[in-house]
């Protein structure tokens, strides 16, 4: 579980950066970018045989950790038949660490929706307009017009901000438990990666949720 969490977590970075390069559309980078920065970056990974390979990794890491941790959440509930006559609530953990079966539900449902909102459409269906860009005469899928399209939608929007929301509490817990996990136990270390973990998910978190505020804000558009 701390394994596929760590490597799931190092998805987020790649993904983040990533995406995070519709901004070079903002009036303080270029205004004229129209997303191509960001296109160009999705046609690479897109096409590239490794970034393929490990893709298919990617998804069965996802898959991997949403079995394991559903296993856990079961094996947890079988060993505690009765509940505690006491409840600490937070002072003896966070209501997140408590929540993570329900976090992880939550931020799979988004999932399914992420996927078949950019995904889909771009290795299955093929289903989005094109862009050329004159520095190579390579046509790429737009995917940043796809975006664009897609965060136009008040209830999408929402949507995003909800599921950023559920994976910014499960990495705020996950994080460091997962180095627990993996026989971390020095308090100086622990609390070392406690702080890491945070400054982590605070940054992604609000890198994540500006995307879809910025398009649906007309902040970058194509």
């Amino acid at each position: 579980m701390a394994l596929t969490g760590l490597f799931l977590i190092s998805f987020l970075i790649v993904h983040v950066g990533l995406n995070a390069t519709i901004f070079n559309d903002l009036r303080y980078f270029d205004e004229q970018d129209n997303g191509s920065m960001f296109n160009r970056a999705a046609h690479f990974m897109g096409n590239s045989l490794i970034i393929r390979i490990m893709e298919l990794g990617l998804f069965a890491g996802i898959i991997l950790h949403i079995v394991q941790g559903y296993a856990i959440e079961m094996k947890n509930r079988s060993r505690r038949g009765t509940g505690y006559q006491v409840s600490l609530g937070n002072r003896g953990s966070k209501w997140y660490s408590r929540s993570m079966a329900l976090l992880g539900t939550l931020i799979l449902l988004f999932l399914i929706v992420h996927v078949a909102h950019f995904w889909v459409p771009s290795r299955i269906t093929h289903d989005m307009e094109s862009a050329v860009y004159h520095n190579n005469g390579v046509e790429v899928h737009n995917l940043f017009l796809k975006m664009y399209e897609v965060f136009q939608q008040e209830w999408v929007v929402i949507l995003y901000l909800l599921g950023v929301g559920s994976l910014a509490f499960h990495l705020f817990h996950g994080f460091h438990s997962a180095f627990r996990s993996l026989g971390v136990n020095n308090k100086k270390y622990l609390a070392l990666l406690r702080s890491l973990g945070y400054g982590f998910t605070i940054i992604v978190s609000i890198l994540f949720a500006l995307m879809p505020i910025a398009m649906y804000f007309d902040w970058v558009q194509p």
